[in-house]
């Protein structure tokens, strides 16, 4: 099932009729520009906009570098390589988007009990593959730590606060500050700059 990707812009420069097809397979819904190399699309179309370039590498590597004066690359989706390289980079991209489309994802519907389900899921499918052993300690340890600290930052360090804010008991809160290694100069620093 084609992804719909109608906030995308995006400028295609191949010759390989299997990856045009296949772009415009993928982003069904996106404006696709079509070109053959950079060189044309470059006279005919200086200064047209796209969130996503793809680009067939020909003889050349240096394309990055020209592409460099012209693209703020923290807002585009710059991919390049050989047609078969492609071809698998939009399979991929495809895999990943499909998904979504076919079923709404438990990371959507806003509940933090169904995001920490896929999360933690995937957490651990990860973690059984490599073989590893105590999960729970480890789990409770990187879900804790991230939640004093915020806790304490939303308090601006105040332990008395950050204690009730977690119902827990100002003694249990500071023991557990110390053996999570929790900074609280660090944590009232980045309370105050967000402040």
């Amino acid at each position: 099932m084609p992804a719909s990707s109608s906030t995308y812009s995006i400028i295609l420069l191949t010759k390989d009729p299997a990856v045009q097809a296949q772009v415009q397979q993928v982003f069904t819904d996106a404006s696709i520009s079509i070109f053959p190399d950079a060189q044309t699309f470059q006279m005919e179309s200086p200064h047209q906009h796209a969130e996503v370039i793809i680009e067939e590498l020909s003889g050349t590597r240096d394309s990055v570098t020209a592409w460099r004066d012209h693209l703020d690359f923290a807002h585009t989706l710059f991919i390049q390589g050989s047609s078969a390289v492609l071809r698998q980079t939009l399979t991929m991209i495809q895999a990943t988007i499909t998904p979504n489309s076919l079923r709404p994802s438990k990371t959507q519907d806003g509940s933090l009990e169904n995001y920490l389900e896929v999360k933690m899921g995937e957490f651990v499918k990860g973690m059984r593959n490599g073989s590893a052993r105590n999960l729970h300690p480890i789990l409770i340890s990187a879900v804790e730590r991230p939640l004093i600290t915020s806790a304490l930052q939303e308090t601006r360090g105040n332990q008395i606060q950050a204690a009730e804010l977690l119902g827990l008991n100002r003694n249990t809160l500071r023991k557990k500050i110390v053996n999570l290694h929790i900074p609280l100069k660090q944590t009232k620093l980045r309370a105050n700059r967000s402040a």
